[in-house]
This record gives C-alpha cells, sequence and structure tokens, in this order.
C-alpha cells in the first residue's frame, strides 16, 4: 500500500487530495495544524479503518516538523505532498487581482508567507528525506503558483505571493539536483486557479480537476521531471 504525506490537509485542495487518495487505497498521513478544529477531515478519516490518520503539523515550527518525522521514523512515505500554502492577510478571495498592490506591502505578513510557502516546504524535505527515500515512488513535490513564474508576470502585484512562489521554485530545483543520488524526484506544481477558500469563488477550475491532475502528473513522474515546473494538467511552464 503507498503511502502519501499532505500537508494543509484540513481543507481545500490539501482535504481534495486526502479524499481521492483515500478512495484509491493509499495510505494517507493528513497533518494539520488543529486536529481539533478539522472536522470534514475528521469524518473523512474515520470511515477508513486507519488508513487515514490525522496528524498535527505547522510546517513553521520547527519542533513540530521534527516531532512528526519521529513519529513516523522507519515509515516509508512515497509521495510527500506539500500543500500547506498562503496568500497572507490579503487573498484573491478577499481582495481580486488587486491583492498586495504596490505601496501596501505588510513586511511582517511578507515574512510569514514566507515562512509558510519556502521554509515550509524545505523544513519538511530535510525532515522527512529519509522516510522518501526508503520508498518505492520517492516524490517530493510542492505546490506553488504560475505567478511564481518570473517570465509568466505581465500583470505586476501580488509582491509577497509571487515572491514566495519564485522562491519555492528555486528551492525545488536545487532540491531536484540534491536529492537526485538518493532516486528522489523533487518537482514544484501549479494546481491551477482553484476554486477554494484561498483562490475564491470566481476561480476558473474545479478543486477536484485540479487534485486529479496533479495526481495524474505525480503517478507519471520520472527522473527526467525532476527539478522542472509543472502545471496540473500536464503542461511545463516557464521559470
Amino acid at each position: 500500500m503507498p503511502t502519501v504525506l499532505v500537508t494543509g490537509a484540513a481543507r481545500g485542495l490539501g482535504l481534495e487530495f486526502v479524499r481521492q487518495y483515500a478512495a484509491d487505497g493509499w495510505r494517507v498521513l493528513a497533518a494539520v495544524r488543529d486536529p481539533g478544529a478539522a472536522a470534514q477531515l475528521a469524518r473523512l478519516a474515520a470511515p477508513t479503518e486507519g488508513r487515514v490518520t490525522v496528524h498535527a503539523l505547522d510546517v513553521t515550527d520547527a519542533g513540530s516538523v521534527a516531532a512528526l518525522a519521529t513519529s513516523l521514523r522507519g515509515l516509508p512515505i512515497d509521495v510527500l505532498l506539500n500543500n500547506a500554502g498562503t496568500m497572507g492577510a490579503q487573498s484573491f478571495a478577499t481582495h481580486g487581482v488587486a491583492v498586495q498592490r504596490f505601496g501596501t506591502s505588510d513586511y511582517a505578513d511578507w515574512e510569514h508567507v514566507f515562512r509558510v510557502n519556502v521554509f515550509g516546504p524545505m523544513r519538511m524535505a530535510e525532515a522527512f528525506v529519509e522516510h522518501v527515500a526508503a520508498s518505492e515512488r520517492k516524490v517530493i513535490a510542492t505546490l506553488t503558483s504560475v505567478v511564481g513564474s518570473i517570465a509568466s508576470n505581465r500583470s505586476g502585484g501580488m509582491y509577497a505571493y509571487r515572491s514566495s512562489k519564485a522562491a519555492a521554485n528555486a528551492v525545488m530545483k536545487s532540491m531536484a539536483l540534491d536529492l537526485a543520488r538518493h532516486g528522489i524526484v523533487a518537482v514544484p506544481i501549479h494546481p491551477g486557479w482553484a476554486r477554494t477558500d484561498m483562490g475564491g469563488a470566481n476561480a476558473p477550475v474545479d478543486p477536484a480537476d485540479s487534485v486529479a491532475g496533479v495526481r495524474r502528473l505525480i503517478d507519471g513522474l520520472t527522473k527526467e521531471h525532476a527539478g522542472r515546473f509543472w502545471q496540473y494538467d500536464g503542461a511545463e511552464l516557464p521559470w
């Protein structure tokens, strides 16, 4: 039975990843900041006879990440899926495309966005690299965003979110090179602008379609895909 660890699993795309992987018979380690507040996740996990387990995790807290890695020591993890992410205090859902305009920067919030979107995936990879290396599939995937593509930026704005996703892409590129010796395939993936609490009700991509696409992409990864920037539908994106 393959195993996936999903961060940010309480809602949105994270919850949909748990739902789809569980339906396909995977063992799912669903990581959330507050398991007690994750009612939908608890309901999803209840009938799975232990295949879906819920774990406390704050990706911005080194102690929290280390504690989870220790508790799962010896368990091979086929796919480490860094789904947890944030736009910060503002989001598409609340501010639309005008989010994080020039001249309105909240630098403390910007730092928080980096702690979640950049340091979080790196911290998880460093803590769980042995778990992934011991598995059959050996995949570390981080959900980033097309707005992190410098070549594709035609609209400006979104300074905190854009810069964090560009940084996450750079992290994943280096990780792909450094972990190739372990047979690990590391990739950044854009899941599309999906209708979630962060993406807003007007986003064009259905969460189920986004997650299904990301899963197909992950299933087909080879070493030739490592360190390249992918979209949920299989298209390659420019840096």
